[in-house]
């Protein structure tokens, strides 16, 4: 899960996502990162853990990190929030094959609404409407990876 600094939308994912897959039973490792490196080491943005707290999830300890080129190696998946932090996810790409893992998170879902998860950084209010659509696109991302693996 990538979006722009690591502290609003990617660690809601990880956390959304973790929660989904513990869930059905799967053994599945997920982490989430950006694409810059000013938060390196922070804890997710205050409101970010705040509407995760309101729907049961913990995500405090999450520590912000950048993605790294050998994350395109370590994951099968490496989905994008939008398409600027897309663009930047390609330029580390270092073998054909990694482009294949690549992907905006939205789309892969199949979500018809949007292709993009909305930066909520500079709209307080945008934090749970963010956190309710990553929440319906986990289960849609979930659901396409276990249909591809039958």
């Amino acid at each position: 899960m990538v979006c722009l600094g690591n502290i609003c939308r990617s660690p809601l994912a990880e956390g959304i996502f973790r929660k989904q897959i513990e869930t059905r039973g799967l053994d599945w490792k997920v982490d989430s990162a950006g694409t810059g490196d000013w938060h390196s080491g922070e804890s997710p943005d205050p409101r970010s853990i705040q509407v995760a707290r309101h729907q049961g999830l913990d995500i405090s300890n999450q520590r912000a990190r950048q993605i790294r080129s050998h994350d395109l190696s370590t994951f099968d998946f490496i989905f994008a929030m939008d398409k600027a932090n897309y663009r930047n996810i390609l330029e580390l790409v270092k073998q054909p094959d990694q482009c294949d893992r690549v992907h905006l998170f939205l789309e892969f879902a199949r979500s018809e609404d949007a292709l993009e998860v909305p930066d909520p950084y500079w709209n307080d209010n945008g934090f749970h409407e963010v956190y309710h659509m990553l929440d319906q696109a986990c289960q849609h991302v979930i659901d396409r990876i276990l249909n591809q693996k039958s």
